[in-house]
């Protein structure tokens, strides 16, 4: 019985609703319908013969200011909405509409409707969009000290963002620190240091650490952020190594002891192959790339579990600086499988190697006559596959956008990726005679194997709408994020230009032919209410004149 009650309820609920949705303009023509018969009472024809009258007296000036002003408000709402959308993407009027005025309206939102009847599948897509939305450490990050802060230096801007400076610290406090650190003063002062904001105070808390004893992570510190110059960087680097060295292999002994000795081991691990990695990236800055290569490498061998550190892919760059590309194909053999995330640097390295088989021989004209081979191809497809993963890198590799420092974390497939790649792995494109022709020639025919991104991909999952809001909080203000695909401009911007157009014209037509425009106005308001004259005179001719006397009295 509760539950009839309970579905009769909604039904009546749902009717009234249907009602209130769909028969709104039965309910207007009855409002108009009684305004009619209530003409006489509300002395609805002498107000508006008072009102025309009082717009025949109006001077062609008036309608002048009018249109005027109306282009001025609506000039001055298409900046401000133009500002917006450039700055967040989305138009502010449509935006306060959905979010304020929807819910005020009786709108429903269809995600909650939609979660209730979403399958599995759906979950399962839902939860590779926010995976693929996760922003990741950028392994090829640059050196604050000697590289970001020399640019700030040289320019006056900032290259990173507090967002991304904020991950940074994140990062930092849970690699380098632990609950034990309380009981060392030195990493007890060093785990306060990593939450200041201020980077003078750090380096006063890392200089204050040295002081009790040999501190790894306070050479860490100093060498990110103090040293001027790589040489430094790398000179500190040495010094923490010694020192993390020997933390680790203490904790490694008493690693079994406890889970307090468990989790201090883990991050002495943690120090000692952020350590080796900066030492090989300071090796590969110096030119030093044979030395860079063998670091990475035992790094890899002697931590294989460790792959949080992406550290394969410093060692692709640091192959193709070298130019073994068998060796960068080993190294995508094992890590360009299916089971494993992607990343631009492997999409786009393994599109480079194909290219690099068939591109010195390429010519647009010649395979268009007679085909293209089978190695041209699998390069074409490999390109296709690359440009898919990231659509914003062949902008930066082909120089049709300027590129700024990479940042310290990067969203993949996105466009903070894209500059993290193009920054490192230009100059190999463009040792590869004839690949940045080929990816010319061949880079934009993938958008027309995925129609709808945002819907459904070809060889990866729809490409997820997230990348651009945190694109502009990883990158500076000044560069301009790149965004895929390309939204269209929102309605209210195109109604509001075309607003601003129209009044501004009415205006100068005014100013210059006011007599011809008070003709015009005249006629176009006569043929405007020419159907609603025509309906009012049917209707007194259709109801009786005792009726409607009757009803006009009450």
């Amino acid at each position: 019985m509760a539950e009839a009650g309970t579905g009769f309820l909604e039904q009546l609920k749902s009717c009234i609703v249907w009602s209130w949705t769909y028969l709104w303009t039965v309910w207007f023509f009855i409002v108009l319908f009684l305004v009619y018969i209530l003409r006489v009472p509300l002395k609805i024809n002498d107000n508006l013969s008072t009102v025309s009258m009082f717009l025949n007296t109006l001077t062609p000036k008036f309608y002048v200011a009018l249109t005027g002003t109306s282009s001025l408000i609506s000039g001055l709402i298409l900046i401000f909405e133009w500002w917006y959308f450039r700055k967040y993407g989305t138009s502010f009027i449509e935006q306060v509409s959905v979010s304020h005025l929807r819910p005020l309206l009786g709108g429903v939102d269809n995600n909650s409707s939609n979660n209730s009847n979403s399958s599995n599948g759906d979950s399962d897509s839902t939860r590779q969009s926010v995976s693929e939305c996760k922003v990741w450490r950028n392994p090829l990050n640059l050196f604050r000290g000697a590289e970001y802060n020399r640019y700030t230096w040289v320019t006056g801007r900032e290259p990173l963002t507090y967002y991304d400076m904020n991950l940074s610290a994140q990062d930092h406090q849970t690699f380098f620190t632990c609950d034990s650190d309380h009981l060392r003063p030195a990493d007890a002062i060093m785990q306060k240091a990593w939450r200041e904001r201020n980077p003078q105070a750090r380096i006063s808390a890392a200089h204050e650490a040295l002081e009790i004893n040999e501190c790894a992570t306070a050479y860490i510190l100093l060498a990110e952020e103090e040293a001027t110059t790589i040489a430094e960087a790398e000179k500190l680097f040495k010094q923490a190594l010694k020192a993390g060295d020997g933390c680790y292999r203490r904790s490694q002994q008493l690693q079994h002891h406890g889970s307090q000795y468990e989790a201090q081991h883990r991050r002495d691990t943690n120090v000692l192959v952020y350590i080796k990695r900066r030492l090989a990236m300071c090796a590969r800055r110096l030119g030093r790339t044979r030395e860079a290569v063998k670091m990475m490498r035992d790094l890899m061998k002697e931590f294989p579990l460790l792959s949080m550190f992406n550290i394969h892919e410093n060692l692709l760059e640091a192959l193709l600086e070298l130019q073994a590309y068998a060796d960068v194909q080993a190294v995508l053999a094992k890590y360009d499988d299916i089971s494993l995330p992607k990343s631009a640097t492997i999409c786009y390295t393994a599109a480079l190697l194909k290219a690099r088989a068939v591109s010195d021989k390429f010519s647009p004209e010649a395979a268009s006559r007679r085909g293209l081979s089978t190695a041209e191809m699998n390069a074409v497809e490999a390109i296709h596959r690359a440009v898919e993963f990231n659509p914003h890198v062949p902008k930066y590799l082909l120089e049709m956008k300027s590129l700024i420092l990479p940042p310290e974390h990067i969203l993949k497939r996105g466009d903070s990726e894209a500059i993290a790649y193009a920054f490192f792995h230009l100059a190999h494109w463009k040792r590869v005679e004839g690949a940045l022709n080929l990816l010319h020639c061949t880079w934009e025919g993938t958008f027309r194997m995925i129609p709808y991104p945002l819907e459904k991909g070809h060889l990866f999952y729809p490409y997820p709408i997230c990348t651009e809001t945190a694109d502009r909080e990883l990158l500076p203000s000044f560069h301009e994020v790149s965004v895929y695909p390309k939204k269209e401009l929102p309605f209210f911007i195109l109604f509001t230009a075309g607003l601003c157009s129209f009044t501004a014209m009415l205006a100068l037509l005014t100013h210059q032919f006011p007599e011809l425009m008070g003709v015009f106005a005249k006629a176009f308001l006569s043929t405007l209410f020419a159907p609603l004259n025509f309906v009012m005179e049917k209707v007194e001719s259709i109801l009786p004149s005792s009726l409607w006397h009757q009803l006009t009295r009450i």
